[in-house]
């Protein structure tokens, strides 16, 4: 993977969670919230923040863990987008579904050559230890 694509990948993650927060907090407070004038369920984006700095820092472990918990955001949109009666709620809803999808995608194309390089060095040392044993 090229250097400039792999780039394009990070600042892909960082740009789609930092809009899926604002996302989240504008169709909860403005758009299309399920009382007036706002509710609760704005707090649904503070644990976006949580990896946010990670994502920024190109933390592995980050972007890893955060790949996974991101798919009950895509639940969430999915789920809304089709029961909600609503049609600009169901319209912030699918949304979600799509900044989601992209941040997986950017996640994980980002980390597959730190995948692919921990593989390889996983089966080099298998190999080493085969080696030894055999020597035995």
């Amino acid at each position: 993977m090229t250097g400039a694509l792999h780039k394009c990948f990070h600042w892909g993650a960082i740009a789609s969670l930092a809009t899926l927060i604002v996302w989240c907090v504008l169709w909860e407070t403005v758009v299309a919230p399920l009382k007036p004038g706002g509710s609760w369920l704005v707090l649904k984006a503070l644990p976006l923040l949580i990896p946010l700095y990670g994502v920024i820092k190109r933390d592995v472990y980050t972007l890893q863990w955060s790949s996974m918990v991101i798919l009950l955001y895509f639940t969430e949109g999915v789920v809304r987008g089709y029961s909600d009666t609503n049609t600009t709620s169901a319209f912030m809803a699918w949304g979600e579904a799509i900044i989601v999808g992209v941040y997986f995608l950017c996640a994980v194309l980002y980390l597959r050559p730190y995948k692919k390089a921990a593989k390889r060095m996983a089966r080099e040392l298998l190999e080493k230890v085969n080696k030894v044993s055999t020597r035995k």
